[in-house]
């Protein structure tokens, strides 16, 4: 059924949240993310009443922040938007870390709330005027690509239409949309027009003038050790593939830089972690989708307090930039990174630029005959490095498999092992990435990343999104959950429970915020001061949190806090059981720091 057949089949609306309803159906938004709020009662009776909870169904929430991760994890999982609604600037205001992950993550997510009465006569004392701003978008303006606070019913389609196709324009990014109770309560008195949705196409992607594909192809053929490295690629499965095949074609090393699952991670040619013995050979260097460059080509030191950046290229290697980051640069947060050094920038959707580029590269025969015996000598020794470093991890997890607590590395080949037969996604994970190495990830999507502003409070709430995104699907969703990070947003626990949603949480209790265990101890030592005391104001213990038994709290299955590395086997199998019936499950696992 066409979406104009559709259209025609709703009832008319009567108030003014219903049109906004009517829009949200027109653009297929599945859900919308909330935590109760007057501000916008009007739309929530709508979306109850006169949407029929469905298409968007409401998933209750018990914090804004949750709410818009999880629009954040459907749309990484998805590709396309949630929408979430949060109360006012009281709600706007718990919500805007969750929106900046968002942002510096290039998502898209409909954030939508209401306001108090702009008529200050209409009013009451108090409530409406401490839940009312001037303009209540400037709260976020600087970290979504829109905002936009529509005067009437009748300019609330126009309104969500640029809404929509901005947050869903790459780069992408959130969008929010502010509603005056009194708009949403308006009764209408006549038929609000529905704009036809097929004159309001989203714009083709931006592809490379001629010169950007002229030089590529000539500089990659010219190429003795030519290197990729890939960020956000993997947003676009044309990319995830097309990227494959260019690194196969020329037996080019890639490195993950994990903002989005670019590149398989058992291929030979996956040597992501191994730049130190790569970058310095490169000739040329091909940057994909990359907004962060310094710290893929840089050996980050720090010692006795001082941060270094050691540069790993040569001075004389060429550089090719592709990508549409800069597209959405703004003054006020520096999530743009330190500009680039590159000799090609190319304004390009990677997700048409590498399919064309391995379509013209291909139709260069001759060429790459001659290169044949250059390009099988350089796919040996990549794979040769690429089995150095497998056979270096097997060693260390070999040694350190019976150890207590139990060594992540055992945590993640016991994981692996446990989804090796399954059509699993991994929804989360670390901020080192390093169990990305452990998973042979294959397909387009199957890790959804690490998140990109650094917010803790990320990992359950995205990963529910994302398992909600794949609900009945089949995949088995899986959570790799950082326990400080966990503790921000744990009450996402109840809305699992509540929706049943299909997830399986593994909690890595190391019971630290290890991270800054580490930077004071280079404190510690730089001011010649005690490095025993590192761990006070850190540590997560005294007491120590039992994540099993606040799981059952609300109503989840939940495994024993899991200390002795011998029982890791059985608590896993015995929740992917619980996961595959389609509900949620969680293990705690307490581990080494890393």
């Amino acid at each position: 059924m066409s979406k104009a057949a559709r259209v025609a089949e709703r009832p008319s609306p009567q108030y003014g949240s219903d049109v906004v309803v009517d829009m949200l159906k027109a653009f297929e938004i599945e859900y919308v993310a909330l935590n109760p709020g007057a501000t916008f009662r009007g739309l929530h009776d709508s979306l109850v009443n006169y949407g029929g909870n469905h298409m968007p169904e409401v998933i209750t929430c018990t914090h804004e922040e949750i709410t818009v991760a999880m629009a954040q994890g459907y749309a990484r999982a998805k590709g396309k938007p949630m929408a979430a609604a949060v109360h006012n600037i009281v709600g706007l205001q718990h919500a805007t870390m969750a929106i900046y992950n968002a942002w510096c993550d290039r998502l898209p997510v409909i954030v939508m709330g209401g306001t108090g009465p702009m008529d200050t006569a209409r009013r009451r004392p108090w409530i409406d005027w401490v839940h009312t701003a001037l303009v209540q978008g400037n709260l976020v303006r600087d970290f979504v690509k829109w905002d936009d606070q529509p005067g009437s019913v009748e300019a609330v389609a126009d309104s969500f239409i640029r809404a929509y196709r901005l947050a869903t324009t790459d780069p992408m990014g959130p969008v929010y949309l502010c509603y005056d109770g009194d708009v949403q309560e308006k009764k209408l008195e006549g038929e609000i027009p529905f704009p036809s949705l097929d004159r309001y196409a989203a714009p083709l992607p931006m592809q490379a003038p001629e010169e950007g594909f002229e030089k590529t192809i000539r500089w990659l053929l010219e190429a003795k050790t030519p290197v990729i490295i890939a960020d956000w690629v993997g947003r676009r499965e044309a990319g995830f593939n097309a990227l494959g095949e260019l690194a196969e074609l020329l037996a080019m090393p890639v490195f993950d830089q994990w903002g989005r699952f670019n590149f398989p991670t058992d291929h030979p040619l996956n040597l992501t972690g191994m730049h130190e013995q790569v970058m310095g050979q490169a000739d040329l260097l091909l940057v994909l989708d990359v907004p962060d460059l310094e710290g893929a080509v840089t050996k980050r030191v720090q010692e006795m307090g001082q941060r270094t950046a050691i540069p790993l290229l040569s001075p004389k290697v060429k550089i090719i930039n592709v990508g549409l980051d800069d597209l959405l640069v703004r003054a006020w947060s520096h999530d743009f990174n330190k500009l680039r050094e590159a000799d090609l920038s190319v304004m390009a959707d990677t997700s048409v630029f590498l399919p064309e580029l391995v379509r013209r590269l291909k139709g260069e025969k001759e060429t790459l005959k001659k290169k044949g015996p250059e390009i099988a000598k350089r796919r040996e020794q990549w794979a040769k490095l690429h089995r150095e470093r497998e056979e270096a991890m097997a060693q260390q997890t070999r040694k350190k498999w019976d150890e207590k607590p139990v060594a992540t590395s055992r945590l993640y080949s016991e994981m692996a092992e446990l989804l090796k037969n399954e059509d699993w996604v991994l929804t989360n994970g670390t901020s080192s990435g390093r169990e990305n190495f452990f998973f042979p990830g294959k397909k387009f999507n199957q890790i959804l990343g690490k998140y990109k502003g650094g917010g803790l409070g990320y990992g359950l709430p995205a990963s529910l999104g994302a398992a909600l995104a794949h609900k009945n699907s089949g995949k088995v969703c899986v959570d790799l959950q950082p326990d400080g990070d966990f503790l921000f947003t744990v009450s996402g626990l109840w809305t699992a429970a509540h929706h049943k949603i299909p997830l399986l949480i593994v909690v890595c209790s190391n019971r630290s915020y290890y991270n800054d265990e580490e930077h004071q101890e280079r404190m510690a030592k730089a001011r010649g001061r005690p490095v025993e005391n590192k761990t006070i104001g850190i540590r997560i213990e005294d007491p120590a949190v039992d994540f099993a038994a606040m799981a059952r709290s609300y109503g989840i299955w939940s495994a024993a806090p899991v200390t002795e590395a011998k029982a890791l086997s059985k608590a896993l199998r015995d929740a992917l059981k619980v996961v595959k019936e389609g509900q949620p499950a969680l293990v705690d696992v307490v581990c080494q720091m890393r």
